[in-house]
């Protein structure tokens, strides 16, 4: 299996997880029973789950109040879009680095 590809299975699974997690905290409070605590639902979101925690919060209306959370969710999406467009742009100059010493 390719870097690339466990990548992208990981992003997915874990996005996928960071919604559900959002899910099921929000049944939890509106049923009454024990909630899924901040600091583990920030953790997956650092994880590489920010879009789905993201998502989750926007279509289930969940936290979407609550400070500081929701300011500690939007930097760590902020920085994890930073830091994929940083990789993108040294992916496209290594790439054309290459490309310019194979020409000659």
């Amino acid at each position: 299996m390719t870097y690339a590809l466990f990548a992208c299975i990981y992003l997915v699974a874990i996005n996928l997880a960071a919604f559900g997690l959002f899910w099921v905290d929000k049944r939890a409070a509106i049923d009454g029973q024990r909630r899924i605590p901040e600091d583990r639902l920030l953790a997956v979101a650092f994880l590489g789950g920010s879009i789905g925690a993201k998502a989750g919060q926007i279509a289930l209306r969940h936290k979407i109040r609550k400070e500081p959370f929701r300011q500690q969710l939007n930097g760590i999406l902020a920085v994890q879009i930073l830091a994929m467009a940083a990789a993108y742009a040294l992916w496209m100059l290594q790439r054309d680095m290459l490309l310019t010493m194979l020409r000659g």
